[in-house]
């Protein structure tokens, strides 16, 4: 009988894999300007795009395609696409005028025209293929020089929207969206992401838990509508919820015991925290992860609190990073290591070097191997 494990899984058998730190700390390093970001194709754009870093992806590919290598070469084995904001909905963000600079509100009306936009579907489907595209290039190239596999995770982001909190104090039933327009433009994401050739599917930084179960509804729909089920083809899943200062999931306010058993049913790959708080506040939520959840753990804090006067905006250095995560790995709590806001490829070098030859949390490695 032919071994149906992922490969991804197989590494995680043997030791921590390492994913990759912040795209957008690292992009800052360029000293990118509104220009640069724009470039030729979006020069005459209403509205400002240097806060759109997924458009880089389209503009400025060699700058971002050096940031994904430098990760590669600090020793990441996972890379992730440059596609956290990239639906139709994060990107009406940049392109579509707010409704509420003219008197009237956002609201499921206004999001159905932007579920409609034909230019926004298509700006989103090719900053997802491009991305992925970009990433699997280098990624196999890497794996080829290496002789170590290296893998691309399909970002899939929180949205710009809540399905869980009414934006309005005095209609607490309202909501901006509905579930059906968030599952439309996340399977429109997946497609993209799978096109490019994406080896996982990362919903990542969740402070919404029913945002991500679109995500991970859209995911299920993708694999089912595309025939991907029927042909064994289903790509791993990998979850990573933000949590605040007590251990929830910022808007949605579930613990993280509640967040797994809301999640563990899409039998994923990994589940762990990222970005929100530094590794020392996280400690304690991804002990309690790590006790509850019977797959992968990952952990991704971002490079301690946010400081304007430190060079990435975060108060954590290298040697730091490695520190902590070393003191995870010590005490058995993950499988799948690196760093969010903060963390550039200096940081995932030190990590990397910290954890080499660490073991990895032990768990059952029969049911996540099991998602061919």
């Amino acid at each position: 009988m032919p071994d149906s494990k992922h490969p991804l899984s197989k590494v995680l058998e043997d030791r921590i894999a390492i994913i990759d730190g912040a795209m957008g700390t690292t992009i800052r390093t360029y000293g990118m300007t509104e220009a640069d970001m724009r470039g030729e194709r979006f020069k005459d754009a209403p509205k400002d795009l240097l806060n759109n870093g997924d458009i880089f992806s389209l503009t400025q590919p060699a700058m971002i395609c050096d940031i994904h290598q430098r990760f590669l070469n600090a020793g990441a084995d996972i890379i992730e696409t440059n596609t956290f904001g990239a639906t139709g909905i994060s990107q009406s963000e940049f392109f579509v005028d707010d409704p509420r600079e003219h008197g009237g509100r956002k609201d499921p009306e206004f999001y159905q025209k932007i579920i409609d936009d034909t230019m926004l579907n298509d700006l989103a489907w090719e900053i997802n293929e491009v991305s992925a595209r970009q990433c699997r290039e280098l990624a196999d190239r890497t794996s080829n020089d290496t002789g170590r596999q290296r893998f691309v995770a399909g970002a899939i982001g929180p949205l710009t929207v809540s399905l869980s909190n009414s934006p309005d104090a005095d209609d607490p039933g309202f909501r901006v969206v509905t579930f059906d327009q968030v599952l439309t433009a996340y399977k429109h994401q997946v497609r993209a992401l799978i096109a490019g050739g994406s080896d996982v599917l990362l919903v990542e930084t969740i402070f919404d838990s029913l945002n991500a179960k679109a995500a991970l509804v859209a995911i299920r729909e993708v694999f089912e509508e595309d025939g991907h089920t029927a042909k064994g083809t289903d790509l791993p899943v990998m979850i990573s919820a933000a949590v605040g200062r007590g251990g929830e999931t910022m808007i949605s306010a579930q613990t993280v015991e509640a967040f797994w058993n809301a999640v563990k049913h899409v039998k994923p790959l990994s589940v762990g925290l990222n970005c929100s708080i530094g590794p020392d506040l996280m400690y304690p939520f991804l002990t309690e992860l790590a006790a509850k959840a019977d797959t992968a753990i990952s952990c991704y804090p971002n490079a301690g609190l946010p400081n304007p006067l430190s060079p990435t905006g975060f108060d954590l250095e290298p040697d730091d990073m490695a520190r902590f995560l070393g003191d995870f790995a010590k005490n058995g709590l993950i499988n799948i290591a690196g760093g969010c806001c903060g963390n550039t490829p200096d940081h995932i070098a030190a990590i990397a070097k910290a954890l080499e030859g660490k073991h990895p949390r032990e768990y059952a490695l029969e049911l996540a191997g099991a998602r061919a």
